[in-house]
C-alpha cells in the first residue's frame, strides 16, 4: 500500500478493508483511473427534516485539474444546488474491464479498476474560472475544439452551475488477470478464463442539418472507429 508523500492518506472513509491488496492511495494510480473516464457517480443527501436526509447518487459528466474534480449542470438542478452549499461528497469512477469466469460460481468476479474520492463540493463564483474550466472541458476530451466553436453566451454562463471538489481522500481498487479457483477445481472439465470488456469508439454520425461542405475536422481524428475509449481520453489527458 502506497501511503507515501505523492499519496492520498487514507482514513476509515476511503481505506479498502476488503481484499486490501487491490487498494492503492498513490495520485498516479488514483489520476490514471480518473483521467481515463469521464461519467462519475456522486453521492450526497439532501437534508430532509421528516427523515434526516434522503442519500441520492446521480451520475454526471466530470474533469480533472490536478487535485479537483468539477462537474456541471443547470442551475436548477437540485443536485448542484444542494452540492453548492459545500456539503460532503463522494465521487466513484469505474472501468469494466473483463468478464472473469472461475470454475465455480462463488469465484466467478469481474476485472476493473475503480476510485472513490471524498471532499466538500463548492460553488465556482469566479466568471474566469469558471469559463475557463468550461472550456477546458471540452478541450480536454476534444483537443483544439474550442478554436472552431463559437465562445460561450454570456446567458449560458448564467444558466450553468460549474462545482468543484478538492481531493481530500482517495482510494483506487483494481482487479486483474485470470480467476482463482480452489485447487481441486483447477482438474474440472470447464473452460475458465476472462472476457475483455472495453468501450470503442463506433463510426462518427454527421448532424442532418450540417452545412455542406464541413469536413470531419483534423481535431477528431483521433476519434477513429473501433479505438478504445479509454486510451484515448488518456493520451488527450497526458497531453493537455
Amino acid at each position: 500500500m502506497d501511503t507515501g508523500v505523492n499519496a492520498y492518506s487514507p482514513t476509515d472513509r476511503s481505506r479498502v478493508k476488503r481484499l486490501h491488496e487491490r487498494g492503492k492511495y498513490d495520485r498516479e494510480t488514483v489520476h490514471a483511473i480518473l483521467d481515463a473516464g469521464m461519467i462519475a457517480h456522486i453521492a450526497y443527501v439532501i437534508p430532509d427534516e421528516s427523515n434526516g436526509g434522503q442519500p441520492y447518487v446521480t451520475p454526471t459528466a466530470y474533469w480533472r485539474d490536478g487535485d479537483t474534480l468539477y462537474w456541471h449542470g443547470s442551475s436548477a438542478s437540485r443536485m448542484l444546488r444542494t452540492q453548492s452549499a459545500g456539503i460532503p461528497v463522494c465521487v466513484t469512477v469505474t472501468h469494466l474491464d473483463g468478464l472473469v469466469l472461475a470454475r465455480s460460481g462463488f469465484h466467478h468476479s469481474i476485472n476493473y479498476r475503480s476510485v472513490m474520492a471524498f471532499g466538500q463540493a463548492r460553488k465556482v463564483e469566479d466568471v474566469a474560472e469558471k469559463e475557463r474550466e468550461l472550456n477546458r472541458f471540452i478541450d480536454r476530451i476534444y483537443p483544439g475544439r474550442n478554436a472552431t466553436m463559437r465562445g460561450i453566451e454570456p446567458q449560458e454562463l448564467k444558466a450553468t452551475t460549474l462545482l468543484a471538489m478538492e481531493i481530500e481522500e482517495a482510494s483506487a481498487k483494481i482487479r486483474t488477470g485470470p480467476p482463482k479457483d480452489d485447487e481441486p477445481d483447477y482438474a474440472l472439465d470447464c473452460w475458465a478464463g476472462v472476457i475483455p470488456i472495453a468501450q470503442v469508439i463506433g463510426a462518427a454520425v454527421p448532424d442532418p442539418l450540417l452545412k455542406a461542405g464541413v469536413d470531419w475536422p483534423e481535431h477528431l481524428k483521433l476519434f477513429s472507429e473501433g479505438r478504445r475509449l479509454d486510451a484515448l481520453l488518456t493520451e488527450h489527458a497526458e497531453s493537455y
